[in-house]
């Protein structure tokens, strides 16, 4: 398999994390370019396969930004004002649009971990 995917777990809950908004931007030139809007489900996964594919995956810079404050919220998670985290930032570089980039993310109230997967 060729493409980005990722995968969200709530350590504090130990649970995926479900219904988490995450933003696709391509880096260029110092400026971020929206590429696509997902919602994980049930799985903490999006659905339809890879969030980028085919003719879009391109070698590049880009960034996931995850929205773990409203996540987090919608839990019913108390969080202090601002939150200590609210939207997370990954920024990540493809260079071979042969291979298979995974993004995933361990998330809680207070930290977060990510890596290059498989």
């Amino acid at each position: 398999m060729t493409g980005l995917t990722t995968h969200v777990l709530d350590t504090a809950s130990g649970l995926p994390a479900a219904g988490l908004v995450i933003d696709l931007f391509r880096i260029s030139g110092g400026s971020r370019e929206a590429l696509k809007t997902v919602i994980t489900n049930s799985d903490g996964r999006v659905d339809g396969g890879p969030i980028l594919s085919g003719d879009s995956f391109l070698a590049g810079e880009y960034e996931l930004v995850f929205h773990a404050g409203d996540y987090l919220r919608r839990l019913g998670v108390a969080l202090p004002e601002p939150a200590f985290l609210d939207l997370i930032p990954i920024r990540f570089g493809i260079a071979d649009t042969a291979a298979h980039y995974h993004v995933p993310l361990l998330l809680s109230p207070y930290g977060y971990s990510t890596y290059r997967g498989s």
